[in-house]
């Protein structure tokens, strides 16, 4: 597998409730990266997966979380789309921000690249990623020298500015 670099694609995978036909939420990670390798996005690496709290803090149940390296054509745009397409194929339903989901897919980052999104375009980096456990430690494993694209600020820095009370736990 190749080494993370200025050329990497990173995306978040996420998940906490159960698929009918599927499974659970890891299960559901797995086809959805099967599915997208299907459709031309190569898998480079995996971070670890982990279980993960809600954020923000809530009574639904702890998400699987996983950082994959990917490798596309696709611009950025083009992307996104897709991730949300394979969202869809696999259930997902979008209401209220931050609601239990089977299956979220988020454009982490795209080659260091800063778009300031709208209608249809995505926003890179993610808008809140720098505040957020369940990304930043399985990109930390992916890429331990990986700096935020837009403040330059490392991740190690980024980790250790987190709140205290986001449970994460390697699977």
């Amino acid at each position: 597998m190749e080494k993370p670099g200025p050329s990497s694609i990173y995306v978040g995978l996420g998940g906490n409730l159960e698929h009918p036909a599927i499974g659970g939420p890891r299960q559901v990670l797995e086809a959805a990266l099967e599915a997208l390798a299907r459709r031309g996005v190569i898998l480079r690496r995996l971070s670890p997966w982990y279980r993960t709290a809600p954020v923000p803090a809530s009574d639904q149940p702890w998400y699987v979380n996983a950082v994959a390296d990917v490798a596309t054509d696709r611009p950025p745009d083009a992307l996104l789309a897709l991730l949300h397409e394979v969202e869809d194929a696999f259930g997902r339903r979008r209401s209220v921000a931050n609601a239990a989901r089977v299956i979220d897919l988020d454009l982490v980052d795209y080659r260091g690249l800063r778009a300031p999104g709208g209608p249809g375009r995505a926003i890179l980096p993610h808008p809140r990623l720098e505040g957020r456990a369940f990304v930043l430690r399985p990109l930390a494993d992916l890429a331990p020298d990986w700096r935020h694209p837009a403040s330059g600020t490392p991740i190690r820095a980024l980790l250790a500015a987190l709140p205290a009370d986001q449970a994460i736990e390697r699977l």
